[in-house]
């Protein structure tokens, strides 16, 4: 006779191939109601896996959302989560990938710096696209931000 002490299939998320650089759904059950749930998928690059696959086993899951990036730590075993679907596989060099934070925001700081610039016209500063900028308005500022 077998114990059934959770609910989740505890070989089939052992056996989980789960790897950091692997792009996953995790489908999470939110309660809405006395009783009632609903399948919530968060999509995301696994940074991290930790404890193996030990009962306290865990996973971290980054996305960005709306330009803000997100990240949940997930419990492999949880009984909260519906099913994990793998929907790429990258090849990473490194077990814990916290070094995409950064190059993230490094990426969001080159294009921004690209894409705007600031234009002072008459004592009032606005900001416009570059390609709305005029050359020779554009070395006009940058001449005076040199002094």
């Amino acid at each position: 006779m077998a114990v059934n002490i959770s609910p989740v299939d505890m070989e089939a998320r052992k056996n989980l191939d789960l790897r950091p650089g692997d792009t996953v759904r995790v489908y999470q059950k939110i309660e809405e109601a006395k009783g009632k749930f609903r399948l919530q998928m968060f999509e995301g690059l696994v940074l991290a896996r930790k404890h193996g696959t030990e009962p306290g086993a865990t996973f971290t899951v980054r996305r960005v959302a709306s330009g803000v990036g997100v990240e949940k730590i997930f419990p492999l075993y949880s009984p909260m989560i519906d099913r994990i679907e793998t929907v790429k596989r990258s090849r990473v060099r490194r077990a814990k990938l916290y070094f995409i934070r950064d190059k993230v925001a490094r990426e969001a700081r080159r294009q921004l710096r690209k894409s705007r610039v600031m234009v002072n016209e008459s004592g009032t500063t606005r900001v416009v696209a570059r390609e709305a900028v005029e050359p020779a308005e554009e070395t006009a500022t940058s001449e005076s931000a040199e002094k």
